[in-house]
């Protein structure tokens, strides 16, 4: 019986001197994470030429607009790429109020350098009251004595060729203070200034439109930027109108005319063309 119990022992021993070890678990597999997509951007408006984040703030001026009394005309345009913009509204016909002031210094200028009359140091004292203060007897002034009709047949060569003068408003007809246009006449407008108008009278209209004075200062106006604004009370209820450029190098510019309809007055149309300029541009 020594011999089984001895090998019997040894077993025993083997056993407790090699401590049997279990394998690991296998790891569980974790697929690898998908790659990540970027998600495109999304651009309001792709076909305007514009980049995409100038089409964000066109987007939101023009949302911003349907929330303001009466109706508001806008286009901006980029000088650079030539990309314009368009809303709505920019063919509506509206007073122009005083903007058209800014075509009657076009169109003297004009006049002077092809001989056809000579403006006196009175006159340019009048045509600088007119662009820094939006003067309304300057107008008057020099309407009269240069011939109201001579001024209106010349603005469509400026752009301005929806350009209707109002009968029945004036014993004087056409009258610059009685004249409807469209923001896209605006906009041509401006445009001619800064593309065709002769470099001296360029940069006397632009020099000034830089340095209106404080009843001027809103719309379009601000850092780096010139402005003509217009604003009246007429048939229908108030106007306010802005036109000018922003940039150093005058890059873009911009036309709001803003009809209240009676929903508003000067405060409300003051306030809308000042934002939908800080929208575009601050």
């Amino acid at each position: 019986m020594l011999r089984p119990m001895l090998v019997a022992c040894a077993l025993a021993l083997t056993a407790c001197g090699h401590a049997v070890t279990a394998e690991p678990p296998a790891a569980a597999h974790t697929p690898a994470a998908a790659p990540k997509v970027a998600t495109p951007e999304v651009c309001p408006l792709p076909d305007s030429g514009f980049e995409c984040d100038f089409q964000k703030r066109l987007k939101a001026a023009e949302d911003y607009a349907e929330t303001r009394p009466g109706s508001v005309g806008f286009v901006l345009r980029d000088r650079k790429t030539g990309a314009t913009w368009r809303n709505e509204h920019a063919g509506d016909l509206t007073w122009t109020a005083s903007t058209i002031k800014l075509a009657m210094v076009v169109n003297l200028l004009e006049r002077h350098r092809a001989g056809k009359i000579t403006l006196s140091a009175g006159d340019r004292t009048l045509m600088s009251a007119m662009l820094h203060t939006s003067d309304d007897d300057a107008a008057d002034s020099l309407w009269k004595k240069y011939n109201g009709t001579t001024f209106n047949a010349a603005f469509g060569k400026y752009g301005m060729t929806d350009l209707v003068p109002q009968k029945g408003y004036s014993p004087t007809f056409p009258y610059w203070g009685f004249e409807k246009c469209t923001a896209n006449d605006l906009d041509r407008l401006m445009n001619y200034v800064l593309d065709t108008v002769p470099e001296a009278d360029r940069e006397y209209i632009v020099g000034q439109m830089r340095e209106v004075g404080p009843v001027q200062q809103w719309g379009v106006w601000g850092p780096d930027s010139g402005v003509k604004n217009g604003w009246s009370e007429e048939d229908g209820g108030w106007v306010m109108n802005s036109v000018g450029f922003v940039g150093k190098d005058a890059r873009y510019t911009l036309a709001i005319m803003n009809n209240l309809q009676g929903e508003g007055a000067y405060d409300e149309g003051r306030d809308t063309d000042t934002e939908i300029t800080r929208i575009l541009f601050r």
